[in-house]
Protein backbone atom coordinates (compact mmCIF):
# COMPACT_ATOMS: atom_id res chain seq x y z
CA UNK A 1 0.00 0.00 0.00
CA UNK A 2 2.75 1.81 0.89
CA UNK A 3 4.85 1.13 -2.13
CA UNK A 4 1.62 1.67 -4.56
CA UNK A 5 1.25 5.11 -3.05
CA UNK A 6 4.90 6.24 -3.52
CA UNK A 7 4.66 4.92 -7.12
CA UNK A 8 1.55 6.79 -7.74
CA UNK A 9 3.51 9.79 -6.34
CA UNK A 10 6.24 9.54 -8.36
CA UNK A 11 4.14 9.11 -11.57
CA UNK A 12 2.63 12.53 -10.78
CA UNK A 13 6.03 14.20 -9.98
CA UNK A 14 7.05 12.85 -13.61
CA UNK A 15 4.19 14.04 -14.81
CA UNK A 16 4.13 17.13 -13.61
CA UNK A 17 7.76 17.49 -14.77
CA UNK A 18 7.11 16.67 -18.38
CA UNK A 19 4.13 19.48 -18.43
CA UNK A 20 6.83 22.16 -17.15
CA UNK A 21 8.91 21.11 -19.93
CA UNK A 22 6.92 20.97 -22.45
CA UNK A 23 5.36 24.59 -22.04
CA UNK A 24 9.36 25.54 -21.49
CA UNK A 25 9.48 24.31 -25.32
CA UNK A 26 6.32 25.82 -26.06
CA UNK A 27 7.09 29.29 -24.70
CA UNK A 28 10.44 29.41 -26.37
CA UNK A 29 8.24 28.33 -29.74
CA UNK A 30 5.86 31.33 -29.10
CA UNK A 31 9.06 33.64 -29.10
CA UNK A 32 10.65 32.80 -31.98
CA UNK A 33 7.37 33.06 -34.20
CA UNK A 34 7.37 36.32 -32.44
CA UNK A 35 10.87 37.69 -33.15
CA UNK A 36 10.08 36.48 -36.95
CA UNK A 37 6.75 37.69 -37.34
CA UNK A 38 8.11 40.84 -36.17
CA UNK A 39 11.21 41.39 -38.19
CA UNK A 40 8.77 40.05 -41.05
CA UNK A 41 6.39 43.29 -40.32
CA UNK A 42 9.78 45.80 -40.05
CA UNK A 43 10.93 44.73 -43.49
CA UNK A 44 7.38 45.06 -44.59
CA UNK A 45 7.53 48.65 -43.13
CA UNK A 46 10.74 49.64 -44.63
CA UNK A 47 9.86 48.43 -47.68
CA UNK A 48 6.55 50.41 -47.94
CA UNK A 49 8.51 53.24 -46.54
CA UNK A 50 10.97 53.12 -49.22
CA UNK A 51 8.15 52.73 -51.73
CA UNK A 52 6.33 55.48 -50.18
CA UNK A 53 9.53 58.12 -50.17
CA UNK A 54 11.69 57.53 -53.12
CA UNK A 55 8.88 55.96 -56.08
CA UNK A 56 6.53 58.37 -57.99
CA UNK A 57 3.20 56.14 -55.86
CA UNK A 58 2.62 58.75 -53.40
CA UNK A 59 4.25 61.86 -55.58
CA UNK A 60 2.39 65.27 -55.74
CA UNK A 61 0.15 65.61 -58.69
CA UNK A 62 -2.02 68.42 -57.79
CA UNK A 63 -1.84 71.77 -55.37
CA UNK A 64 -4.67 73.72 -54.37
CA UNK A 65 -4.68 77.60 -53.83
CA UNK A 66 -7.52 78.86 -51.65
CA UNK A 67 -8.13 82.02 -50.47
CA UNK A 68 -6.01 84.11 -52.76
CA UNK A 69 -7.85 87.19 -53.73
CA UNK A 70 -5.48 90.23 -53.72
CA UNK A 71 -2.48 87.46 -53.99
CA UNK A 72 -1.99 86.42 -57.29
CA UNK A 73 -2.03 82.66 -57.15
CA UNK A 74 1.42 82.40 -59.48
CA UNK A 75 2.76 84.49 -56.53
CA UNK A 76 1.60 81.52 -54.13
CA UNK A 77 2.99 78.66 -56.49
CA UNK A 78 6.33 80.32 -57.21
CA UNK A 79 7.25 80.10 -53.43
CA UNK A 80 6.05 76.17 -52.35
CA UNK A 81 8.73 75.09 -54.25
CA UNK A 82 8.00 71.89 -54.70
CA UNK A 83 9.60 69.41 -57.20
CA UNK A 84 7.85 67.76 -59.65
CA UNK A 85 7.95 64.24 -58.24
CA UNK A 86 8.34 65.13 -54.77
CA UNK A 87 6.37 62.29 -52.13
CA UNK A 88 4.00 63.60 -50.33
CA UNK A 89 6.28 62.53 -47.34
CA UNK A 90 9.15 64.43 -47.97
CA UNK A 91 7.46 67.93 -48.34
CA UNK A 92 7.48 70.33 -45.54
CA UNK A 93 4.77 72.20 -45.33
CA UNK A 94 5.79 74.12 -42.04
CA UNK A 95 8.47 75.51 -44.48
CA UNK A 96 6.24 75.91 -47.28
CA UNK A 97 3.86 77.50 -45.03
CA UNK A 98 6.52 79.85 -43.87
CA UNK A 99 7.27 80.89 -47.49
CA UNK A 100 3.64 81.91 -48.56
CA UNK A 101 3.06 83.93 -45.57
CA UNK A 102 6.12 85.92 -46.60
CA UNK A 103 4.61 87.68 -49.00
CA UNK A 104 3.34 91.46 -47.75
CA UNK A 105 -0.61 91.23 -48.22
CA UNK A 106 -0.58 87.83 -46.60
CA UNK A 107 -1.81 87.19 -43.18
CA UNK A 108 -1.51 83.67 -42.53
CA UNK A 109 -0.86 80.57 -44.34
CA UNK A 110 -1.72 76.78 -43.67
CA UNK A 111 -0.51 74.14 -45.98
CA UNK A 112 -1.49 70.27 -45.64
CA UNK A 113 -1.32 67.18 -47.19
CA UNK A 114 -4.24 65.26 -48.69
CA UNK A 115 -3.40 61.85 -49.65
CA UNK A 116 -2.68 60.53 -52.75
CA UNK A 117 -1.22 63.22 -54.42
CA UNK A 118 -2.67 66.53 -53.72
CA UNK A 119 -1.25 69.58 -51.38
CA UNK A 120 -3.60 72.08 -50.32
CA UNK A 121 -2.95 75.69 -49.41
CA UNK A 122 -5.19 78.15 -47.49
CA UNK A 123 -4.38 81.85 -47.45
CA UNK A 124 -5.67 84.09 -44.66
CA UNK A 125 -5.43 87.45 -46.98
CA UNK A 126 -4.46 91.02 -44.66
CA UNK A 127 -7.93 92.81 -45.11
CA UNK A 128 -7.13 97.34 -45.10
CA UNK A 129 -8.91 99.06 -42.37
CA UNK A 130 -6.70 102.41 -42.39
CA UNK A 131 -4.45 104.18 -44.80
CA UNK A 132 -2.82 106.95 -44.75
CA UNK A 133 -1.27 109.24 -47.74
CA UNK A 134 2.38 109.90 -48.61
CA UNK A 135 4.29 111.33 -51.55
CA UNK A 136 4.82 107.57 -52.64
CA UNK A 137 0.98 106.60 -52.27
CA UNK A 138 -1.55 105.43 -49.90
CA UNK A 139 -0.14 103.35 -47.53
CA UNK A 140 -2.41 99.84 -46.27
CA UNK A 141 -3.20 99.13 -43.00
CA UNK A 142 -4.58 95.93 -41.66
CA UNK A 143 -6.27 95.51 -38.05
CA UNK A 144 -3.04 94.61 -36.58
CA UNK A 145 -1.45 97.68 -37.66
CA UNK A 146 0.54 96.13 -40.44
CA UNK A 147 1.65 98.40 -43.37
CA UNK A 148 1.07 95.63 -46.18
CA UNK A 149 0.89 97.66 -49.32
CA UNK A 150 1.38 101.21 -51.24
CA UNK A 151 -1.32 100.98 -53.47
CA UNK A 152 -4.90 102.92 -54.32
CA UNK A 153 -7.54 102.68 -51.14
CA UNK A 154 -10.39 100.50 -51.58
CA UNK A 155 -13.98 102.18 -51.25
CA UNK A 156 -15.08 102.68 -47.71
CA UNK A 157 -11.83 102.23 -46.02
CA UNK A 158 -11.04 105.40 -44.10
CA UNK A 159 -7.93 107.23 -44.44
CA UNK A 160 -5.79 108.46 -41.02
CA UNK A 161 -4.92 111.86 -40.38
CA UNK A 162 -1.63 112.75 -37.69
CA UNK A 163 1.25 114.29 -37.69
CA UNK A 164 3.79 111.24 -38.04
CA UNK A 165 2.05 107.96 -39.69
CA UNK A 166 3.46 105.12 -39.25
CA UNK A 167 2.82 101.41 -38.90
CA UNK A 168 4.13 101.01 -35.38
CA UNK A 169 3.48 104.77 -34.14
CA UNK A 170 1.63 105.12 -31.17
CA UNK A 171 -0.93 107.73 -32.89
CA UNK A 172 -1.59 105.03 -35.94
CA UNK A 173 -2.04 102.01 -33.65
CA UNK A 174 -4.05 103.62 -31.59
CA UNK A 175 -6.51 104.87 -34.31
CA UNK A 176 -6.52 101.24 -35.56
CA UNK A 177 -7.77 99.76 -31.96
CA UNK A 178 -10.08 102.24 -32.10
CA UNK A 179 -11.44 101.31 -35.49
CA UNK A 180 -11.64 98.01 -34.17
CA UNK A 181 -13.91 98.90 -30.92
CA UNK A 182 -16.63 100.88 -33.07
CA UNK A 183 -19.62 99.11 -33.43
CA UNK A 184 -20.08 98.31 -37.00
CA UNK A 185 -22.98 100.31 -38.17
CA UNK A 186 -20.89 103.40 -37.31
CA UNK A 187 -17.45 102.11 -38.82
CA UNK A 188 -19.08 101.67 -42.06
CA UNK A 189 -20.04 105.46 -41.45
CA UNK A 190 -16.31 106.69 -40.68
CA UNK A 191 -14.44 108.83 -43.74
CA UNK A 192 -11.45 109.87 -41.75
CA UNK A 193 -9.57 108.98 -38.38
CA UNK A 194 -8.09 111.96 -36.63
CA UNK A 195 -5.41 111.01 -33.97
CA UNK A 196 -3.19 113.66 -32.00
CA UNK A 197 -2.45 111.08 -29.76
CA UNK A 198 -3.02 108.03 -28.61
CA UNK A 199 -5.56 109.64 -25.95
CA UNK A 200 -7.26 112.21 -28.60
CA UNK A 201 -8.83 110.20 -31.13
CA UNK A 202 -12.17 111.18 -33.16
CA UNK A 203 -14.20 110.39 -36.13
CA UNK A 204 -15.50 112.23 -39.32
CA UNK A 205 -18.16 110.98 -40.43
CA UNK A 206 -19.31 111.13 -44.03
CA UNK A 207 -22.38 112.75 -43.56
CA UNK A 208 -20.34 115.83 -41.69
CA UNK A 209 -20.29 114.49 -38.02
CA UNK A 210 -17.53 114.48 -36.15
CA UNK A 211 -17.31 111.72 -32.80
CA UNK A 212 -14.76 112.62 -30.24
CA UNK A 213 -13.83 109.46 -28.98
CA UNK A 214 -10.52 110.21 -27.04
CA UNK A 215 -8.43 106.79 -26.00
CA UNK A 216 -9.06 103.35 -25.76
CA UNK A 217 -10.16 103.47 -21.69
CA UNK A 218 -13.52 102.58 -21.73
CA UNK A 219 -14.42 101.03 -25.49
CA UNK A 220 -17.22 98.84 -24.61
CA UNK A 221 -18.82 101.83 -22.93
CA UNK A 222 -18.72 104.20 -25.76
CA UNK A 223 -19.71 101.54 -27.86
CA UNK A 224 -22.76 100.91 -26.32
CA UNK A 225 -23.85 105.12 -25.90
CA UNK A 226 -22.65 106.66 -29.59
CA UNK A 227 -24.92 105.14 -31.82
CA UNK A 228 -28.41 106.29 -29.41
CA UNK A 229 -25.87 109.62 -29.20
CA UNK A 230 -26.17 109.93 -32.87
CA UNK A 231 -30.11 110.05 -33.01
CA UNK A 232 -30.08 113.16 -31.54
CA UNK A 233 -29.78 116.65 -33.94
CA UNK A 234 -26.46 118.15 -33.79
CA UNK A 235 -22.50 117.84 -35.19
CA UNK A 236 -20.36 117.26 -32.47
CA UNK A 237 -20.67 114.05 -30.27
CA UNK A 238 -18.55 114.14 -27.51
CA UNK A 239 -18.14 110.18 -25.86
CA UNK A 240 -14.84 110.56 -24.61
CA UNK A 241 -16.31 110.40 -21.07
CA UNK A 242 -18.97 108.23 -21.61
CA UNK A 243 -20.48 108.53 -18.32
CA UNK A 244 -20.90 112.13 -19.20
CA UNK A 245 -21.80 112.47 -23.38
CA UNK A 246 -22.08 115.68 -24.95
CA UNK A 247 -23.94 117.01 -28.52
CA UNK A 248 -23.26 120.28 -30.34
Amino acid sequence: MTRRERGDGSVRRAGLGSVRSAGAWLDQDSWRRVRLWGLLGVCVLAIVGGVALFTPVLSVRTVEIDGAVAVPEQQVRELLEIPSGRSMLRIDTDAIARRVASIPKVRSARVQRVFPSTVQVTVVERVPVLYFESPQGAHLLDVESVEFAIEDAPIGVPKLVTDHPASDAPATRAAVAVLAALPPALGVQVDEVVARSISDVSLNLKDGRTVLWGGMNDAERKSAVVLPLLTRPGTVFDVSSPNLVTVK
